[in-house]
C-alpha cells in the first residue's frame, strides 16, 4: 500500500512537471487567429531586396572566372568529373575539352 501511494505521488509530480503551461506560449497570439491578411503576408520579405538579389546573382553569373567556367563544364560531364577526382579539374578539363578549337 505504501508503494502505491509513493508511485501515485511520483506520477502526479511527473504529470505536473511535464504538463506545465508556461507564460511564453501565451505570448504568441497565433492560437487566436492562425491566418494573417494579405498585406502582412510578405512583410518579412522586402520586394526590393528580392529584385536586388536576383540582379546580383545575374551579375555574378556573368563575371565568373575562366577556371570557374571550366570547372562547371567538367562537373556537368560525368567522365570528366571522375577524371578530376583523381588528377584535378585543370588536368581533366585539358584532357576532355582542351583539344577543342574555337570556330
Amino acid at each position: 500500500m505504501r508503494t502505491l501511494i509513493v508511485l501515485t505521488l511520483l506520477a502526479f509530480l511527473v504529470m505536473t512537471a511535464t504538463c506545465y503551461e508556461s507564460h511564453e506560449s501565451m505570448e504568441s497570439h497565433e492560437y487566436l487567429n492562425p491566418f494573417i491578411n494579405r498585406r502582412r503576408a510578405n512583410d518579412f520579405i522586402q520586394p526590393d531586396m528580392r529584385l536586388q538579389a536576383i540582379s546580383q546573382e545575374r551579375i555574378r553569373e556573368r563575371s565568373k572566372a575562366p577556371r570557374e567556367h571550366q570547372r562547371e563544364m567538367c562537373e556537368d560531364y560525368y567522365p570528366c568529373e571522375l577524371y578530376a577526382y583523381r588528377h584535378g579539374y585543370a588536368a581533366a578539363y585539358r584532357h576532355y575539352f582542351g583539344r577543342r578549337r574555337a570556330k
